[in-house]
């Protein structure tokens, strides 16, 4: 079944590759050899992730973002993880009707991921799709997080670059003191940059960073406003800037096998916790719960054969 369906894919058709993504996302049996078949055909794609708070415009800027891209030639897979619907199971679809200027062309595949109670601002595929569009040819993909706050930091492991989009009077300088947001931005947005407290919010932003000791590359904050377009090339340059540092500089190998050993321990992760439990250590961890200390507890399911 899969021969068929990867041939087509790799000759460019959309409705393969989203039949292969919705094999991934429903975990069929079938998944695990497609990723594999696909794996040979991976190109070298630059991945993106844009993530902020709610209502921080990230669907826009991914949006204005994908036109400049568009414009030098690049093929763009857009990746947008919504929240899970209550009566579906599947994607909320709000954030990508912003999208929807790219619907008709063929250079841009819009694909809405349901989050499914994960935490961290992706969904649990999200780094098996992104595989998926570098095999059907998408040199560039634009990871979009959910929208739900502080724990969004999962998108750091899974791209190249981090673009975090703030805002003005949204409370995001109290975010900004809790989520260690420093550590994973590559480069910082302020959207909205039309109403008051822009200034002070990027002053605020810059103050911050200036107490970081690091070398290398050094996080840029620009101010952008995308309803209206305005600081969207300067916001491609910090990106294009920072894919030239990390490639000059050999980190973008590193990313890139970091991303290939992060995917391999996932996919083996739920295997190795089935195998380990079996029926003798379930019945050895609820006999000992109630009088054996958690560490001796734990050391000898670990030693049972």
């Amino acid at each position: 079944m899969t021969a068929p369906l990867v041939e087509q894919l790799l000759g460019g058709s959309p409705l393969a590759l989203a039949k292969v993504i919705s094999l991934l996302e429903d975990e069929s049996p079938d998944a695990p050899r497609l990723i594999d078949e696909l794996h040979a055909h991976g190109s070298s794609a630059y991945r993106v992730g844009i993530t902020g708070p709610p209502g921080a415009g990230k669907s826009t800027l991914a949006d204005q973002l994908t036109k400049l891209y568009r414009q030098a030639g690049h093929k763009v897979g857009i990746l947008v993880v919504d929240p899970t619907s209550r009566f579906t199971g599947g994607a909320v679809l709000g954030d990508r009707l912003r999208l929807r200027d790219h619907f008709l062309d063929d250079g841009v595949f819009i694909r809405s991921m349901a989050s499914r109670g994960e935490t961290g601002g992706l969904a649990a595929r999200t780094a098996e799709v992104a595989g998926v569009l570098e095999a059907a040819g998408h040199d560039l993909i634009i990871l979009e997080t959910v929208g739900v706050g502080q724990t969004e930091l999962d998108v750091a492991g899974a791209v190249d670059t981090t673009l975090v989009v703030l805002v003005p009077e949204s409370g995001d300088e109290v975010q900004l003191m809790k989520a260690g947001i420093y550590e994973v931005a590559d480069i910082f947005a302020i959207n909205k940059s039309d109403r008051e407290g822009a200034g002070s919010l990027q002053n605020l932003v810059e103050q911050q960073l200036g107490l970081k000791e690091e070398e290398g590359w050094k996080v840029p904050v620009c101010r952008t406003s995308a309803t209206q377009g305005e600081g969207i090339a300067e916001l491609k340059e910090h990106v294009d800037r920072h894919r030239e540092y990390l490639e000059s500089s050999g980190e973008q190998a590193v990313k890139s096998r970091g991303r290939a050993r992060r995917l391999v321990e996932n996919l083996m992760a739920p295997q190795v916790m089935r195998d380990f439990w079996t029926q003798p250590r379930r019945e050895a961890l609820n006999a000992g719960l109630d009088s054996t200390p958690p560490y001796q507890l734990a050391r000898s399911l670990l030693d049972m054969t």
